[in-house]
């Protein structure tokens, strides 16, 4: 049996038509078929691999700790150097406030743990989320989830749960003393990189102090350097009382944290203890190689790249049926209007070498978000096979 046949029998698939394409490898921007096609990948398996495929720097990190050791206790119970020293590195980076890394799995495990601490440390109920957000598909954070489609066949959920609309200011309103946190994403990313209005995160800051509720921030898309900052936050000139990330965290692998102040951290551990706890969260592996990945962005300099590459995207992509260039960064959408238009054009771009992707909660628009070493002239070159194919469309 071939791979393909394998992958449809034995492996559970998500939808009735998954893509079917098999890469055998990737490197840097790249990624490559069995038969040597290419294809350039602008999407980072949905901004993971910020540093490219198989940087050389955290291949070396994965190897050489794999050499000493892979899983040992439980996250939390040993002193782990690669998360000791990946946590100090992330902390050296962020305000004062947010000063304690909680390392999990994953986006949807970090942005659960980030609800759980924030119920415990204020003693209320009440989370407010923002229509068309995404912050995963676990039960608790689906229970944030506005579309009806995804969440209507595992209710019940999460009660005291209220939704917001984005960039809506009069809503504000609707926080009080009785709400727990609010949790947001800067750019909503699944809603088609949608930038917040101007001042609007000021003002949801100024309001969840006011009331003693904590503003998480979910960076899952939008951290280490997608946006133009380390984090989306430092745009907005404003610190969330959690931060969660995850994706680009491991520099491939799989790894997610939520962050806070040790005396909000400080919590989960009474009442009961072990309040929040994994068993691979932080793994070694994945702490090393998200280290490596984080120096690779910072030694060079790719963050300071990203609004320039973002424009030669935009300067780039000039053709008829490209309705709107949105997004902030390197986190872009293009919307092309109709869904039949985008479900076309995306069969025709992997054909014509093309990695790309759609949004979950917007029909008409395809991805970009490249891996952040993408170099002006592959920038160039992937635009002439979009600009082509979009005239197939």
């Amino acid at each position: 049996m071939n791979l393909r046949h394998l992958f449809l029998t034995c492996q559970a698939q998500t939808s009735p038509d998954p893509l079917c394409i098999e890469i055998a490898r990737a490197e840097g921007v790249y990624m490559y078929g069995p038969d040597g096609k290419r294809y350039i990948d602008l999407i980072a398996g949905v901004s993971v691999s910020n540093a490219g495929h198989c940087h050389p720097e955290v291949v070396r990190a994965v190897n050489e700790q794999v050499s000493k050791y892979m899983h040992l206790m439980v996250y939390g119970e040993f002193i782990q150097s690669p998360q000791a020293l990946y946590a100090a590195r992330l902390v050296s980076l962020l305000p004062e406030s947010l000063s304690n890394v909680y390392f999990v799995n994953s986006g949807s495990e970090a942005n659960e743990g980030a609800m759980k601490l924030a119920k415990r440390y204020t003693g209320r109920q009440e989370i407010i989320g923002f229509r068309n957000a995404y912050h995963g598909g676990t039960h608790g954070v689906l229970s944030l989830t506005s579309d009806k489609s995804y969440r209507n066949a595992f209710r019940p959920l999460l009660p005291d749960v209220r939704l917001m609309d984005f960039n809506n200011f009069d809503q504000l309103s609707l926080i009080s003393e009785r709400t727990a946190c609010v949790i947001v994403e800067p750019v909503q990313g699944e809603a088609g990189a949608i930038k917040p209005a101007e001042g609007f995160l000021q003002s949801l800051r100024e309001k969840c102090s006011r009331t003693g509720t904590l503003l998480i921030f979910d960076e899952v898309q939008t951290g280490f350097g997608r946006t133009g900052k380390l984090f989306a936050f430092e745009k907005y000139g404003i610190v969330p009382d959690i931060l969660v990330t995850a994706k680009s965290m491991g520099g491939g692998m799989p790894l997610g944290a939520f962050i806070s102040s040790k005396k909000i951290m400080d919590v989960l551990q009474t009442s009961p203890v072990l309040g929040h706890i994994t068993t691979f969260g932080g793994h070694p592996v994945s702490c090393a190689a998200g280290l490596a990945a984080l120096e690779v962005i910072l030694s060079g300099n790719l963050i300071s790249q990203v609004e320039s590459k973002a424009g030669l995207f935009r300067e780039c992509l000039k053709n008829s049926a490209v309705e709107e260039i949105r997004g902030d960064g390197l986190l872009m959408a293009v919307e092309l209007g109709r869904q039949e238009r985008l479900t076309k054009f995306i069969r025709l771009a992997y054909e014509n070498g093309i990695a790309t992707d759609w949004f979950l909660f917007n029909s008409s628009s395809f991805r970009i978000a490249p891996p952040l070493i993408i170099t002006g002239s592959q920038i160039e070159e992937a635009c002439e096979i979009l600009n082509k194919v979009l005239k197939m469309v």
